[in-house]
């Protein structure tokens, strides 16, 4: 049968077998089976398969398949199993790819011992005298024998006193072999029931994962709405408090309206701001960028990234202080409301900007414009000295970029970057005091 598929697939046929099933392709398929004994040709048995064998030697090499039926019988067992063997370790050092049908104990020893070389055999029901067509890789068949004559009516007595005759080494090895096959099947039947076990907790693991994440989730919305409602409740009571600050000042005793504003900053404190919904999918970082809104877990507050310290790690402005957060710590949030945003910014002083500028991929006038931006926003903070990233590439943003600080009244000097600091992509400037 091996050899028939073999043939059938190299031929373009289809072959029965398991979906992603695959065969080596072979030069040459050499086959001993059947009898071939000659009166006339004066070969018995043994003969013939040797005359075979010889043959199939002569023409085999490493990528032939052989194909071998009871090797070494027809003559002495003793004989004819050391003879098997050592056309075995022949084929093996040659690396031939064969397959050896036997009984010779020897030869079950000789495969679980070898390396190389592997044990297999197709199961047989000794009630039914008929082969189960299962194929047991690693474990070596059983001869039956005295079974089977048992079942095709031999005497009893003939039976028994066979097995009385079997050396002592010969019952062990058959023993030993019925163990390890009821030792395999009840492996094989608790392996079985431990994957459905498995697979029956990872079943629920996933169940139990998604009702948390739906109670989180649910968690979630319920405090985001009363937080939405109360930073809502807040913004008018502000609101409320500019107007009549405005209407009624020269009524209102200066410590007075100060004491009013800072219960007000006191309530705004303690109201978080909403947390994001729970990640579904890795965050892309790709689309992280400065000046972004995001949720930083740790901390269970709102930040803005001001700088990206490495591709894992980057530097958030969370109120009045500045944190190093990891990128997986990170939720991406929309930005303020232009209404909301004026609020927070007539209340509390600007933070403070990165010590870097990146202009690389920026077009000409736009990046001039975010410079003018950025000087601004950094001599306001009193910033000695900054950073502008803008790339070698073909050198003209380079130029645009110190043409601008050339004679611009908050630049005090610049020169191009050390090596360590980025070289000719970068230009270190010093800002008036």
């Amino acid at each position: 049968m091996v050899g028939l598929l073999a043939l059938m697939a190299q031929s373009g046929l289809h072959i029965p077998a398991a979906e992603g099933s695959a065969l080596s392709v072979f030069r040459g398929i050499y086959a001993d089976i059947g009898e071939e004994q000659s009166i006339e040709q004066s070969l018995s048995t043994f003969s013939s398969h040797m005359t075979r064998i010889v043959d199939i030697l002569s023409r085999a090499y490493r990528k032939s398949l052989v194909l071998l039926d009871e090797l070494g019988a027809g003559t002495d067992p003793v004989e004819g199993s050391a003879l098997a063997r050592a056309i075995l370790d022949h084929l093996l050092k040659r690396r031939i790819t064969t397959l050896v049908a036997t009984h010779y104990t020897d030869l079950k020893v000789y495969a679980h011992s070898t390396p190389g070389v592997e044990n297999a055999s197709v199961e047989f029901d000794v009630k039914t005298l008929a082969p189960t067509y299962k194929l047991s890789i690693g474990l070596p068949g059983q001869s039956n024998a005295l079974a089977i004559a048992s079942r095709l009516g031999l005497a009893k007595k003939i039976v028994a006193q066979a097995a009385q005759s079997l050396a002592p080494e010969d019952l062990e090895v058959e023993s030993l072999l019925t163990e390890i096959k009821k030792a395999r099947d009840e492996a094989v039947v608790a392996l079985r029931a431990a994957e459905a076990a498995r697979a029956g907790a990872e079943e629920l693991r996933r169940t139990l994962e998604t009702r948390l994440d739906a109670l989180e989730e649910e968690r979630r919305d319920l405090l985001n709405q009363a937080r939405q409602q109360a930073r809502l409740e807040l913004a008018e009571v502000r609101k409320e408090l500019q107007a009549v600050s405005k209407a009624l000042r020269p009524e209102i005793a200066p410590g007075e309206l100060a004491e009013a504003r800072q219960r007000l900053k006191q309530a705004e404190s303690i109201v978080q701001p909403p947390e994001p919904p729970i990640r579904r999918y890795p965050l892309d970082k790709d689309k992280l960028h400065v000046g972004q809104y995001v949720w930083v877990g740790d901390l269970k507050q709102r930040g803005q990234i001001i700088d990206f310290v490495d591709e894992r790690e980057v530097e958030v402005s969370v109120g009045k202080f500045r944190v190093k957060a990891s990128t997986e710590d990170l939720e991406p949030l929309a930005e303020e409301p232009e209404s909301e945003r004026e609020e927070v910014y007539l209340s509390v002083t600007p933070s403070t900007p990165p010590m870097s500028l990146h202009l690389r991929g920026w077009r000409g006038e736009e990046a001039l414009q975010e410079l003018e931006r950025y000087l601004d926003q950094a001599s306001v903070a009193r910033m000695p000295e900054v950073r502008i990233v803008h790339g070698k590439g073909t050198g003209v943003l380079r130029r645009l970029v110190r043409e601008r600080l050339r004679n611009h009244p908050l630049v005090s000097a610049y020169r191009s970057g050390r090596p360590e600091e980025g070289g000719d992509g970068v230009t270190i400037v010093d800002l008036t005091e």
